[in-house]
Order: structure tokens, then C-alpha cells, then sequence
């Protein structure tokens, strides 16, 4: 039970990094600079 927990913990973090990478990727590059992000920075920001 605690592995299949895991598996389920490790799909959902996936998801959520998934999706966070996307909702940024959609700003602009002025709205990204705002947030004072580069889009080259996107994916490893996320991560971390």
C-alpha cells in the first residue's frame, strides 16, 4: 500500500510541475520579466 502511495504521490508532483511549467510558458516574456523570471529559468524554478 505504501508503494502504490508513492507512485501516486510522485504522478502527482509530476502533474503539478507539468502544469505550472505550462501556465508559465504561456505569459509573455514582459510578464515573465516582471516576475523577474527568464524563460530559459522556467523548468528549473519549478523544480526547486
Amino acid at each position: 500500500m505504501a508503494a502504490a502511495r508513492s507512485v501516486l504521490n510522485r504522478v502527482r508532483a509530476y502533474l503539478r510541475y507539468r502544469d505550472t511549467v505550462t501556465q508559465l510558458s504561456r505569459l509573455t516574456d514582459r510578464e515573465l520579466a516582471d516576475l523577474g523570471i527568464s524563460r530559459y529559468e522556467i523548468r528549473g524554478l519549478v523544480r526547486h
